[in-house]
């Protein structure tokens, strides 16, 4: 199911972090050693009230000057408007209303989209309220006081927050259309796909990097079945500041893989696989969809014998945190096997979607048992008494265990590869929960 995005926008120093952090919970500050897992905390899951939706925080560099600070607010606001379904509007009680605050509250009010105006830093009711007020002069609805630090408010801001959700969120679900999102860096050839599967100029494509306009859904039709792609849409604009594409460019692949079943990530044949691909790569395979690299301009590439082999294995060594992902090598610009994308994609959601019986998992978890002894620690073994799927996209496993502590990575690890071995799963993260259970 797709998950309404909720962005955070605001002038620096306001405490868009500090309010983000509260929100996101504990999770977001363990640091993961899986290379492509964004450290920089720019999204996170958040559940209100049985709702979980992804939060995403626009703030990046802070810099000096009022006019960047203004021209920046506004980057961010568009960034918010253009892919958030609500927006958090953070202001500051102690600083009061300032010019900028005034020009961007001009730009969310215009764009229709819901904004929830937070006046932070307001630690006691009694004494800042009438500067609250002040707030009001915004003209975008009534201001929320809150105190991120003392997390005082906090609860009565969510309940603003998701009483704007589109009510039609459910409906989409019955909507069983292939949805798939192509994400990658700015100008590596997003759009070309996308007009090249669908035979006309659908989207503006420009040789400047970062020209795409908003997010679009695009309706492919291929033998007789209908497909969605989602366009990441680059910026709005060329930006010099290279940390701030990045982020954007992120910002934008987090939404669109929410609404995916399948993701393309693409990759710059020209140039090879970078830290930047592994960011976005990982978005989706923490979000555990099913996942095809596509390698985009492969017909300007020079070629040997061996030149597929190098790719792929530099590839699978950037990436090696999602081994399972499908790689095809391609070009958009003649077209090259640009159709064999559509079988990969059917592949791919059949084995994101694919129930294995409790019995046929048994048994594969017993041979495997009998040809690798479980870890032990201190004379105590560990001992697997079960094992069962309890959902899809993407498969999830839970294992009954006797002592989750002697359940090491490397373990799970060989046992999600029995079960590839035997089921594929191509294309697709497997996800393992471990609950202990005495006895037996």
């Amino acid at each position: 199911m797709s998950k309404p995005v909720v962005a955070i926008v605001g002038r620096p120093n306001v405490g868009k972090s500090t309010l983000f952090n509260v929100l996101a919970g504990e999770r977001i500050s363990i640091v993961q050693d899986t290379p492509g897992v964004t450290r920089d905390r720019i999204y996170a899951e958040v559940s209100w009230l049985n709702m979980v939706f992804t939060l995403i925080d626009t703030g990046g560099i802070e810099p000096e000057s009022k006019d960047i600070i203004l021209s920046q607010m506004r980057e961010q606001a568009q960034i918010a408007i253009d892919t958030a379904d609500v927006i958090i509007f953070i202001t500051d009680v102690r600083q009061g209303l300032v010019d900028a605050d005034s020009k961007v509250a001009d730009m969310l009010r215009r764009s229709k989209k819901p904004v929830i105006l937070v006046v932070n830093k307001v630690d006691s009711f009694d004494k800042f309220m009438p500067d609250v007020y002040e707030f009001y002069n915004l003209g975008i609805g009534d201001p929320i006081p809150v105190s991120a630090a003392s997390r005082l408010g906090i609860g009565d801001m969510l309940d603003e927050v998701v009483k704007h959700f589109p009510e039609d969120m459910e409906e989409e679900n019955e909507d069983d259309r292939p949805r798939v999102a192509i994400v990658g860096k700015p100008n590596v050839g997003k759009s070309s796909l996308i007009n090249h599967l669908v035979g006309h100029e659908r989207v503006i494509v420009s040789e400047i990097a970062g020209t795409t306009r908003d997010a679009i859904d695009t309706e492919i039709f291929w033998k007789d079945r209908e497909y969605i792609f989602i366009d990441t849409a680059g910026l709005r604009r060329k930006n010099k500041i290279k940390e701030e594409l990045e982020r954007f460019s992120i910002i934008r692949a987090v939404t669109a893989v929410e609404r995916a079943d399948v993701v393309v990530v693409m990759i710059d044949g020209t140039e090879g696989v970078t830290e930047q691909d592994a960011k976005i790569a990982g978005i989706a395979h923490e979000r555990g969809k099913g996942i095809i690299i596509a390698v985009n301009k492969w017909d300007a590439v020079e070629k040997d014998d061996k030149t597929i082999y190098k790719h792929t294995e530099r590839i699978r060594e950037v990436l090696s945190f999602m081994p399972y992902a499908e790689v095809l090598f391609l070009s958009a610009k003649t077209g090259q096997r640009t159709q064999k994308l559509f079988d990969m994609i059917d592949v791919v959601i059949e084995n994101n979607s694919m129930r294995i019986a409790t019995g046929v998992l048994n048994e594969i978890m017993t041979e495997a048992v009998a040809m690798q002894q479980p870890p032990s620690d201190k004379g105590k073994r560990l001992k697997l008494y079960y094992i069962t799927q309890v959902s899809v996209k993407p498969p999830t496993f839970v294992i009954f265990v006797n002592d989750k502590e002697l359940m090491h990575f490397s373990y799970t690890r060989y046992l999600e590869n029995r079960i590839r071995d035997a089921f594929g799963f191509q294309g697709t993260s497997l996800k393992f929960i471990i609950r202990e259970r005495k006895g037996g």
